[in-house]
């Protein structure tokens, strides 16, 4: 089993920020590549952030400038943290392991960005 626990998600105002975290078992997280994914209501899943075990990331075009994708290898962690929130952004947040060309997600954690 890989489990993956998402913490941080809740509701912040149009421009405010919001820092996610992903808890990743430590014996895998330093070989996996980690990611972050949304999905609104009626939308497809569609990718946020990625970042490879040696620290390359990616990000999707909607979050390019605002978002940061981080790990920390001594706590296994992966971090989203979030900044100049709109809300359009507002979507479950999932965490993604990707390792020995299989996929693990998290449960979600909400994010709603409104006044």
């Amino acid at each position: 089993q890989v489990q993956l626990v998402e913490s941080g998600g809740g509701l912040v105002q149009p421009g405010g920020s919001l820092r996610l975290s992903c808890l990743v078992p430590g014996r895998i997280f330093g070989y996996a590549d980690m990611g972050w994914y949304r999905q609104a209501p009626g939308k497809q899943r569609d990718l946020v952030a990625v970042i490879t075990p040696d620290g390359t990331t990616n990000y999707g075009d909607s979050v390019k400038g605002r978002f940061t994708i981080s790990r920390d290898n001594a706590t296994n962690r992966v971090y989203l943290q979030m900044n100049s929130l709109k809300p359009e952004d507002t979507a479950v947040y999932y965490c993604n392991l990707k390792i020995y060309y299989q996929d693990y997600w998290g449960q979600g954690t909400q994010v709603t960005v409104s006044s």
